[in-house]
């Protein structure tokens, strides 16, 4: 009897999604043996870290020892860190190959990752030991780690929030992937020119980014415009065809995300909008040069910037161009892996479905979470717009919006006016697109983020879906952030200190460990020391700021931040004209009266959209306020007020932990959630706050003797701004002083600010700055008493941090 030996595999095949087990079987275990063998192995001790780090710098970039800097040094420790960061990237897809689990895919437009290098080294543990190996070589880890550029991925709170859900993720061992843009310029570089913002590109692409993979073999074909043509197919069904369109090649580049304490390395893909055809070279020879390149250009627009300006008809074609071809390269992916996996396609919805088994399986898959309930933030795309650009998607919204308003028509039948409140196509002329309608109706739960603004939400816009649906449908589930970035490096000098009493890192995957810190609430010698690295980092900031504004300001005033996108719903504007009101109490205070003030460093920072014209003059108005102030010598540096350009997550890093009281102060009802009032209280800063978004849950967490509240309730403001609109309501007097100090050409020239002023005065503040005026000044007076008493305040520090 005789037996035949299978036919092993010995030459190679792409397979994006890596090999199954039996897949495996069939190839030469001599072959994989020799692979296993040359792979990078795990060492990761000084002298494996100096052999890989002098490689990369003679090889990689080609330098020698005689002409290295510190930005040569970054580049070879990336590289080095890079290398341990695929290693663990590729068994961990091949993990989940193998293991073929649910998995999660979280879309975003916006990452905002900061810096990757110091994230990496302290997530793989590595921070130690190549920081020795570094100094050995003649650099400093801190002077490397300040070479890299920050990643130009996102804007505000929702990119970091997805950079800290990926952070999470990884670190919890569950098979996820993030999608997003690989922007050329990211949202714009903030300057400061006479007090005005001045946006510049952000050329975060101009060196070689070594914490990304490009997959230029990795390529979804996007379409634009065309036309849809009906055919009538063997069985008898109508079936329709979209043809002629434009195609845009969506090119993926990987960004490997490691965990901290696991081994998990899981993956960001950012898609870059590449042309076609780059290069037209008939009309090159022809002489037409500009036309020859231009369909390039007009493609890579899709990814060249963040939220591309959308005051004009073209910028919102951009930016629905923008949406669409991310998620149609995100999903085709998301397809091709699953039909990898040889599931039936029962588990997902294609095109050779009936309609309601494919509407059935979507509305199981995804479920919507609202963050604003802003009428400016409820997108909505011209019908006319979506049917040029996106014929076929145009007839099927219309089939979902027939579908759904036929069973709302059944439930609630000769409701016209719900069927209109409804639908998702709004009728007007023309017609819109509601874009959050359609998330709602194809989505099994809604949420709402903090508890207030998900019951706010089922009670004010989206009642009526809540009166069709039931409440049910409607969830709350708040966002969070990751400690491993926002306190254990973010505060280094605080994060060694925990652990140090707490005995071990637990605490970095298990916040509620964080409460054995309320032991030591009364140790004099802890306090001591807390309160040194509150210090520490407070001259860290003062320095920042000296550096980046010219401004010098006093470790040991009272540090007061409010760091955020600029909006008027956060209202930084109500913050400066208190400010003004502070500065003028101290120009009537006498030199004894004066001595016993709290001396305290007002400072703000973020970005304002560039066509927010509005939040550009708060920017203005705050720098104008700023040089009235910081010049003034009759009030003894009492009072500093400072606003840092370019704000980010490297920034971000070096002011959240010299917080002493941050201030969160969106009018009630607006802030879905917040994460910036959980960095803050995390690293022991204290919150003035309005009773909105997460300051809620985190009052409830910490306690009333350590967080500042203040204002009206959600459940007042539409009573109040009815008020504003129907009767004569008197402005706050405080607040009318202060304005009229504005009007006056104090801080310049009084026309510039009158568009601001008149949203409280014409535009019948909508945003209820006067309601409020006098509470939050009470809640102020309330923060410089609680200072004064320096040790009672790092208890409430210690506090903050214990309850988090």
């Amino acid at each position: 009897m005789s037996t035949t030996t299978p036919t092993r595999i010995r030459y190679h095949k792409r397979t994006p999604t890596g090999l199954t087990k039996s897949e495996q079987e069939n190839w030469d275990p001599k072959i994989l043996g020799l692979w296993e063998k040359c792979a990078v192995g795990d060492n990761n001790d000084k002298e494996s870290f100096q052999r890989s780090f002098v490689r990369h710098v003679t090889t990689t970039l080609a330098r020698s020892v005689y002409n290295i800097d510190n930005f040569s040094a970054y580049q070879a420790t990336a590289n080095t860190v890079r290398d341990r960061l695929i290693k663990r990237w590729n068994d961990t897809q091949q993990s989940h190959t193998e293991s073929d689990p649910k998995r999660v895919y979280y879309l975003s437009l916006e990452f905002l990752l900061g810096r990757s290098l110091d994230n990496a080294l302290l997530n793989l543990g590595l921070k130690e030991s190549f920081g020795e190996g570094v100094k050995d070589l003649g650099f400093r880890m801190e002077d490397v780690l300040d070479q890299e550029v920050d990643a130009a991925l996102g804007n505000g709170g929702l990119g970091r929030l997805a950079a800290c859900y990926m952070d999470s993720l990884a670190t919890l061992d569950y098979p996820a992937w993030g999608y997003g843009l690989r922007y050329t310029y990211g949202i714009f570089q903030q300057r400061l020119k006479d007090g005005y913002q001045v946006e510049f590109p952000d050329y975060w692409l101009n060196f070689d980014n070594p914490w990304e993979l490009p997959r230029l073999d990795v390529v979804v074909d996007v379409q634009f415009g065309g036309s849809v043509n009906k055919y009538t197919d063997d069985e008898g069904r109508v079936r329709h065809v979209w043809e002629g369109s434009d195609i845009i090649k969506a090119v993926a580049y990987d960004v490997p995300i490691p965990g901290y304490g696991t081994k998990n390395c899981i993956n960001i893909r950012l898609w870059s909008s590449k042309p076609k055809r780059q290069f037209d070279l008939h009309r090159f020879n022809e002489g037409q040069y500009e036309q020859a390149v231009q369909e390039q250009m007009q493609a890579e627009n899709i990814t060249a910037v963040l939220y591309p300006n959308d005051n004009h008809m073209v910028g919102k074609e951009l930016r629905l161009k923008q949406q669409y071809f991310w998620v149609a390269a995100s999903l085709h992916d998301i397809v091709r892996r699953f039909n990898k996996s040889g599931k039936p396609w029962s588990k997902f919805p294609d095109q050779c479905l009936d309609w309601d088994e494919a509407w059935d399986i979507v509305r199981r898959t995804f479920a919507f979470t609202n963050h604003t309930i802003l009428p400016e933030a409820m997108e909505k795309w011209p019908v006319p717009m979506v049917a040029y650009l996106l014929p076929r998607h145009m007839q099927i919204i219309f089939d979902i919006n027939l579908f759904f308003l036929q069973d709302v028509e059944k439930k609630f039948p000769d409701d016209r006016d719900l069927l209109a409140k409804l639908s998702i196509i709004e009728e007007s002329t023309p017609q819109f697109v509601r874009m959050a309608h359609l998330a709602i109706v194809g989505s099994h739960r809604v949420n709402g983020v903090a508890e207030l603004h998900s019951n706010l939400i089922k009670t004010t816009i989206f009642k009526d879906f809540a009166k069709y649906y039931g409440s049910e449908k409607f969830d709350n589930v708040t966002n969070g952030i990751t400690p491993r970035r926002w306190l254990h490096q973010a505060n280094p000098k605080l994060g060694d200190l925990i652990t140090e009493v707490l005995g071990n890192k637990d605490w970095l995957k298990d916040l509620s460990l964080l409460k054995k810190l309320e032991s030591f609430v009364d140790d004099k010698d802890f306090k001591k020391r807390w309160a040194e690295i509150k210090h520490f980092n407070k001259v860290r900031l003062a320095k920042h700021i000296e550096t980046q504004t010219g401004i010098i300001v006093s470790p040991d005033a009272m540090f007061d931040i409010q760091v955020k996108r600029i909006h008027e719903y956060k209202r930084q504007f109500m913050n400066i004209l208190g400010v003004i009101h502070r500065y003028n109490c101290l120009k009537k205070m006498s030199s004894q009266e004066k001595s016993e003030v709290v001396k305290r460093a007002v400072i703000f920072g973020g970005k304002a959209a560039p066509g927010y014209y509005i939040a550009k003059l708060v920017i203005k108005l705050i720098n104008s306020v700023a040089d009235v102030i910081n010049n003034d010598k009759s009030i003894d540096n009492l009072l500093k007020v400072v606003f840092i350009p370019d704000y980010n997550v490297s920034v971000a890093e070096i002011i959240i932990p010299a917080s002493d009281i941050s201030q969160h102060i969106s009018t009630a009802g607006t802030e879905a959630s917040g994460t910036s009032n959980m960095k803050f209280v995390l690293n022991g800063g204290l919150i003035l706050g309005t009773v909105d978004g997460a300051n809620i849950e985190i009052h409830e967490e910490i306690g009333d003797d350590n967080i500042f509240m203040f204002g009206n309730l959600a459940d007042q403001v539409e009573d109040l701004r009815h008020a504003h609109r129907y009767r004569n309501v008197p402005m706050d007097p405080a607040l009318q002083e202060v304005v009229k100090d504005v009007e006056s050409g104090q801080y310049g020239d009084s026309r510039i600010f009158a568009p601001l002023i008149n949203t409280l005065t014409v535009g019948k503040d909508y945003y209820l700055i006067s309601d409020d005026f006098g509470s939050y000044l009470n809640a102020q007076s309330l923060v410089d008493e609680a200072y004064k008493d320096q040790d009672d305040w790092i208890r409430k520090s210690i506090l903050c941090t214990a309850r988090m």
